[in-house]
């Protein structure tokens, strides 16, 4: 079985034979999981950085390990976002655990013109926290060592980050392009863009056209928001190695 992997903090100075201590939720998350003294276990600081460790000592909030090995998250020449619409029900924490796992260092909540659900005030907040626990639990599941920044965003935002991107998709049924058939970027930021159960809008595909996003297709028939930025994420990264 896989090493289970906890959240700490640490930095560039961590080095095998150093000990380190994990507090909090995660000390607690430890105990649950009934991790004993002598078992190994993975830390990451969300950054890229981690270490394979073996536990000393569990409390209900310590857990403290002994380091290793240092591990550092290889980083591929291109890194992907993804702008994932909000969508009703546990749909969008599905794509931002999906998009999580496959390896995508940033997620935007995107308030599309088409999507059902509505962000505000409070219920907003407590909604963008979800997105952010729904994808460090992605992290721990996936065993990757970064922790994507996930933040809320409006069209204009997704705008700005087509703009600031080194290439941007938008997923479309109705494109002629197939996302296999694209000239990527050799390094830089890719962004994904996902829209609602409803669809982008003509208003956005064009401001999105605009900003320098292409509209690609992913597949023959119409894929749930929930699971296109996956599909589509597999399929980039099959064409990355080519």
């Amino acid at each position: 079985m896989t090493d289970p992997l906890f959240f700490a903090s640490f930095g560039d100075d961590v080095a095998a034979g150093l000990r380190l201590t994990v507090s909090g939720e995660e000390a607690h998350h430890a105990a649950v999981k009934r991790v004993a003294p002598g078992e190994r276990v993975l830390l990451a600081n969300g950054e890229g950085l981690g270490v394979r460790a073996v536990v000393v000592d569990v409390g209900r909030r310590e857990l403290e390990v002994e380091v290793v090995e240092v591990l550092r998250a290889s980083s591929p020449p291109l890194v992907w976002g993804v702008a994932q619409a909000l969508a009703k029900g546990d749909r969008s924490e599905i794509a931002v655990q999906m998009a999580t796992e496959l390896g995508a260092r940033r997620i935007l909540a995107w308030q599309a013109s088409r999507s059902i659900v509505r962000w505000q005030g409070d219920r907003g907040d407590k909604a963008l926290e979800k997105w952010r626990a729904t994808a460090r639990e992605a992290v721990k599941q996936s065993r990757r060592l970064w922790t994507p920044e996930v933040l809320a965003a409006s069209t204009a935002d997704v705008a700005e980050a087509i703009r600031d991107a080194d290439v941007a998709l938008v997923l479309h049924e109705d494109a002629d392009l197939h996302i296999a058939e694209v000239e990527l970027a050799a390094a830089g930021t890719g962004l994904l863009v996902v829209g609602p159960e409803g669809g982008i809008s003509p208003d956005e595909l064009t401001r999105f056209a605009e900003a320098g996003a292409l509209a690609v297709r992913i597949s023959d028939g119409v894929l749930r928001t929930s699971t296109a930025a996956a599909v589509a994420l597999g399929q980039l990264d099959v064409v990355a190695r080519r």
